[in-house]
């Protein structure tokens, strides 16, 4: 597990000093994929670079595994670094192959070569990338190369795995690729994964945990689908479908209601219909997932005397409801 606690960072500037982050407490708590996400200079780097140990706080705590960081010999200063693997963008070196990339860390540490070669392998595999073990970086696509970037951070076995922006500049399929990685990563050789990205999708599709970072501040953290579940949640406006001013007949009620679950999403609203002999019309919103699970955000209209029962139906079923009136408000996305 790493936490942060209080933790301060500046720089100096043109005119002054430039703070960075202020006050930033945060868990990652191990096993899991923790998303930082926050829009650009909100110091979701700088953040990376302080928890991967490359640099140092003004104030406040890091503890990797229970042990403060800033309190550690040199001699375990440099074991902590290497139970923490660091994603890097462009790190490949183009005369050495896919293989040969991977093993430069086993390499460093003096590790024989049936042993590098073992455990190169298995990373391949992991990947995806057996049958492109001779490749060299130039003959990769860009998704490719992103994915042995991963291998190697992964090669040394750490306990913990940094992402800064792992997805920057590619394409939808690259993308899919090197977030299956890492979601294979924790889930078969048990890693614990942080990522920092200005991508909110990165963080539904994959995140367990998430925390919302801007100038430099934690506005907001928590696990995912509960912050989604939240009505006063930033992040849940963020990740959730967008809802338009609807335009047509109005309704003796009206909500906004977030279902989550395939059977929740699949059969609450067609079964509080024919339960209450209640029209339930959507209106606005859509359908979206975080991870594997499916999420709704709807805009309903109910109609009839029984409306009221049947929102409330649809809350004691596990539906978050907030009845909204006839006229509804554009919902904007922090």
């Amino acid at each position: 597990m790493i936490t942060v606690e209080n933790l301060t960072k500046s720089f100096w500037g043109d005119t002054g000093p430039v703070v960075a982050l202020e006050n930033v407490t945060l868990e990652v708590p191990a096993g899991t994929i923790t998303g930082v996400v926050g829009p650009a200079g909100s110091g979701k780097s700088t953040l990376a670079r302080l928890i991967s140990l490359q640099d140092r706080p003004d104030s406040g705590v890091i503890r990797v595994e229970g042990y403060n960081t800033a309190a550690l010999d040199p001699r375990r200063l440099r074991a902590a670094r290497r139970r923490i693997g660091v994603i890097q963008h462009g790190d490949l070196l183009p005369q050495r192959t896919a293989a040969g990339n991977i093993a430069i860390p086993l390499e460093q540490a003096g590790l024989d070569g049936p042993q590098r070669r073992e455990r190169v392998g298995k990373l391949l595999d992991l990947i995806g990338l057996t049958d492109k073990a001779a490749a060299y970086p130039d003959a990769l696509t860009d998704g490719q190369r992103a994915r042995v970037s991963v291998a190697k951070a992964l090669v040394g076995d750490p306990g913990l795995l940094l992402a800064d922006d792992p997805t920057k500049d590619l394409d939808a399929d690259a993308t899919a690729g090197v977030l299956a990685v890492l979601d294979r990563a924790r889930a078969e050789l048990g890693s614990t994964v942080l990522i920092a990205t200005s991508d909110t999708a990165v963080v539904r599709r994959i995140a367990d945990d998430v925390a919302l970072l801007e100038a430099g501040k934690v506005q907001e953290s928590g696990q995912l689908l509960a912050l989604i579940q939240d009505p006063a949640s930033r992040i849940a406006q963020t990740l959730l479908p967008e809802i338009e001013v609807p335009v047509g007949p109005r309704h003796d009620r009206q909500a906004e209601v977030i279902l989550v679950g395939y059977a929740t999403v699949g059969a609450l609203l067609p079964e509080a219909t024919s339960r209450f002999g209640t029209p339930i019309s959507v209106v606005g919103g859509g359908l979206t997932r975080i991870g594997e699970t499916p999420v709704a955000r709807f805009l309903v209209g109910v109609d009839g005397p029984r409306a009221d029962a049947a929102l409330g139906w649809i809350a004691e079923r596990g539906g978050l409801v907030r009845q909204t009136g006839v006229e509804t408000p554009r919902l904007q996305a922090a």
